[in-house]
């Protein structure tokens, strides 16, 4: 680790003197690192970049939205002190106009392939802190988003993700938010893999929302102090939303109060919340102290959805479940086919499913 560390500072100061777009070479591949300082354009870089380099931030702050559309790309700051905020004039940049912070962006039909965010904070912008749309194999990692207007790290269209290590904090829906499309009326994407895994998320709307998609695995996550924990979303739309894993994640203490939207009631006290879905295993996970009055309050919960789509063969086994309210495990829905095994847990509603 301190080879490593020595070896990073070296390099970047060996690119800092000769300025914004200066490039050298990191591997043998060719692939350049391209390093930004306070004061200069994170935006510049990127456009000079090429396929496969890397765009090195130094710590600092940086008013500014910043568009991705190079393949192989890697945006890497120097940790959280690397500070993304918007910018204080509008500008041309589409990513800017839309309130996010940084926008990976391809296409439906033509995803843009490997890029990698990664160790930097993204905070106060209108909509969200991260925004990926029409991308394969996007990694974010170690990224802190915080206090954003929607959602703090987003993915729409998009197949095959990694979300590793990110924290997410204060934002005003979900800290992260994967889902086929917001806009358009479709039935359930494969994402061929996503992975949502050991991510803080804490004091949003809701921790983790995953809407309208399949093959994909929540997993090892901190979940606590938001109005939900997680979500699982589908609606009448075919293929049904599910065959994903929610898996040993702790989703504690999320008790905040959030009022109801035109989607959904007020909020507070729910842990993991199945909606609409269907072969979901919700397993593993230590799920405590989520209280409320609502709904959708509990600790696990299958609840119909709004258009009225039923839950159906979804499984829930060995999880640890204590201190939930109005019950550690909440089955409102009418679908057939969900079981309840082996969970540690003191109370259900109905009664018998612990």
């Amino acid at each position: 680790m301190i080879k490593s560390h020595i070896a990073y500072l070296a390099c970047t100061a060996a690119i800092v003197g000769t300025g914004l777009g200066a490039a050298s070479p990191s591997s043998s591949s060719g692939d350049s690192i391209h390093v930004v300082v306070e004061g200069e354009s994170i935006q510049k870089a990127v456009d000079a970049a090429e396929p496969g380099d890397t765009v090195l931030v130094s710590p600092g702050t940086y008013r500014e939205s910043v568009k991705v559309t190079t393949p192989g790309l890697t945006l890497r700051g120097a940790g959280r002190g690397t500070v993304i905020k918007p910018g204080r004039t509008k500008t041309a940049n589409s990513c800017a106009a839309a309130g996010n912070g940084i926008c990976v962006v391809g296409t439906k039909d033509e995803k843009l392939e490997d890029v990698t965010v990664s160790s930097l904070t993204v905070t106060g912008f209108a909509k969200n802190g991260v925004s990926a749309f029409g991308t394969d194999g996007l990694t974010v990692r170690n990224v802190t988003a915080v206090k954003n207007g929607v959602w703090g790290i987003a993915q729409e269209q998009s197949v095959r993700g990694v979300f590793r290590g990110n924290t997410a904090r204060g934002n005003g829906d979900a800290g992260l938010f994967l889902a086929n499309s917001v806009t358009a009326e479709e039935g359930a994407a494969d994402t061929r893999g996503t992975v949502v895994e050991y991510n803080q998320l804490e004091g949003n709307r809701i921790g983790v929302t995953v809407r309208r998609l399949r093959n994909l695995s929540v997993e090892g996550n901190h979940i606590t102090g938001n109005c939900a924990g997680l979500f699982v979303v589908g609606d009448e739309n075919k293929p049904r939303a599910g065959d994903l894993a929610v898996r040993e994640n702790h989703v504690v203490e999320n008790n905040k109060y959030c009022p109801k939207t035109e989607r959904l009631p007020f909020l507070q006290g729910s842990g993991v919340v199945l909606t609409g879905a269907e072969k979901t295993l919700v397993t593993g996970n230590v799920i405590k102290d989520n209280a409320g009055t609502s709904p959708l309050s509990g600790g696990i919960v299958l609840f119909q959805s709004l258009v009225g789509v039923t839950s159906e063969k979804n499984r829930i086994s060995d999880n640890e479940l204590e201190g939930n309210a109005p019950a550690d495990l909440v089955n409102t829905d009418t679908g057939k086919g969900n079981t309840f095994a082996n969970n540690s847990c003191w109370a259900s509603k109905p009664a018998g499913l612990c």
